[in-house]
This record gives C-alpha cells, sequence and structure tokens, in this order.
C-alpha cells in the first residue's frame, strides 16, 4: 500500500539531500515575456536546487502576483537578480572569470544534443532566450557552446519553462 508523504516530510527529505546543480549551475533567461513562464522557471530552479538565477533583457522579476502564483514562493528562496541590459556582457565576463561555461539553449547548425553533450566538471550557465525568437543574437559571441533538445514531431519549439524544466533534468542525470 502507498501512502503520500505529507508536505513537512517532503521538506525534510528534501533538506537531507543535496543537489549535483547547487554550485555549479546557473540558469539565466533573457528576454522572456510571460510572468508565467519566469515563475515556473523559479519554480523548477528551486526544484533541482539551483542557487541562483539570472534575469536580463525585458525579463519580468519579483515581486510580480503573476510570478509568485506559478513559482508557488520559490522567487523567495531561489537567489535572483536582475541584469540590466547594458551590463549582460560585463556579468557574462564575471561569470567567465568565475570558471563558467556559458551555454544557449537553442537550435543552431552547431547545436549538440543535450544527450550529447558532456560536462564533464564544468560549472555552467545555461542561458534561456525568447519563447518565439528564442536567444538574441547579440548573445552569441559571448556563448561558449548550443545546446538543444532532440525533437522529432511537426513543432519546432518547446514552451521556455517546459524547456527549463528538461534541461535542467538533463544537466541534474549527467552531474550526479
Amino acid at each position: 500500500m502507498y501512502r503520500k508523504l505529507t508536505a513537512k516530510e517532503i521538506l525534510i527529505y528534501n533538506r537531507q539531500r543535496q543537489s549535483p546543480l547547487k554550485d555549479h549551475f546557473i540558469l539565466w533567461l533573457h528576454n522572456i515575456r510571460s510572468l508565467h513562464n519566469v515563475g515556473a522557471a523559479f519554480r523548477s530552479a528551486d526544484a533541482f536546487g539551483i542557487n541562483e538565477l539570472r534575469l536580463s533583457g525585458y525579463t519580468p522579476a519579483p515581486p510580480r502576483a503573476e510570478i509568485s502564483k506559478t513559482a508557488l514562493g520559490a522567487e523567495k528562496d531561489v537567489k535572483w537578480m536582475q541584469i540590466d541590459t547594458s551590463e549582460v556582457e560585463d556579468e557574462i565576463s564575471l561569470l567567465k572569470t568565475r570558471a563558467f561555461t556559458i551555454l544557449g539553449l537553442e537550435q543552431t547548425k552547431e547545436s549538440i544534443f543535450i544527450n550529447d553533450y558532456n560536462p564533464a566538471d564544468q560549472k555552467i550557465c545555461l542561458i534561456l532566450g525568447n519563447e518565439v525568437t528564442g536567444i538574441d543574437e547579440s548573445l552569441f559571441p559571448y556563448i561558449d557552446e548550443m545546446i538543444e533538445i532532440p525533437q522529432f514531431g511537426t513543432k519546432h519549439s518547446l514552451n521556455v519553462s517546459v524547456a527549463a524544466g528538461i534541461a535542467l533534468y538533463a544537466f541534474f542525470e549527467k552531474l550526479q
């Protein structure tokens, strides 16, 4: 017979574990329009134990009711910072001095399927772009490698918050 865990039991259990992504992974959202997508990204970042989230371009930032509704309070638990568009290049340079590899989740001719990408022991900053247009091409020169989620259907994209969740799980699998 199965018994669901209570919220308190789940919290206790989760606090006993340490995510392999904790100090080695930053999720960066650039030019995301939807507050719900931002909230979902916060929630996924919290679920996978990520310490840092970056928001840039016109990506909305907390406090916003729409973000909180989807994030379920994760925006209070995940450290985040809003990066002014004029400071994106400086922030990426700073991350590179901290030995982060900058990856873009984007479909390009040079993209590597995420399941084929080997992060080894790298610290990773994963950039996701706009729901319709993807990562702004002005960021391409700062990205070390592009990765993509394999897709086989007639649609050529995923919702950005869904893509974030898939990517976080893929990196969790690779780094555990």
